[in-house]
């Protein structure tokens, strides 16, 4: 078992669970709302959306776009919300300029949460 310094730096991207959960609370200011998150083994999991999982393993996060294999380094969780919410959001049909969309183009009040 590999030993860890105590004046090692901490690290969150090192810790699946925790990259897994600054990626949740990225993408819930992205407007993602309903996330689902599960650990264990070494990787965390994420489920956004139905047809929207992400894997964080070895220091990426992983996901399917269109059929091919997606990776974001899993130190840059913000930088991989925007990739997915690019990819798994379109305009909303009739929604005035400048308002706030959510995924798959569902028009979403924004959050109250602290972390916004």
């Amino acid at each position: 078992m590999p030993s860890i310094r105590a004046d090692a730096p901490y690290l969150p991207w090192r810790d699946p669970c925790e990259a897994t959960r600054l990626l949740r609370y990225a993408l819930h200011r992205q407007g993602f709302t309903h996330t689902y998150q599960s650990n264990g083994s070494g990787m965390s999991v994420l489920s956004v959306l139905t047809d929207l999982t992400v894997w964080c393993k070895s220091g990426l996060f992983v996901w399917s776009e269109a059929g091919r294999e997606t990776s974001h380094p899993a130190g840059d969780p913000v930088g991989a919300a925007r990739l997915i919410s690019r990819h798994h959001r379109s305009p909303a049909r009739g929604a005035p300029s400048g308002e706030r969309t959510g995924p798959r183009g569902h028009s979403s009040p924004p959050t109250r949460s602290a972390r916004d």
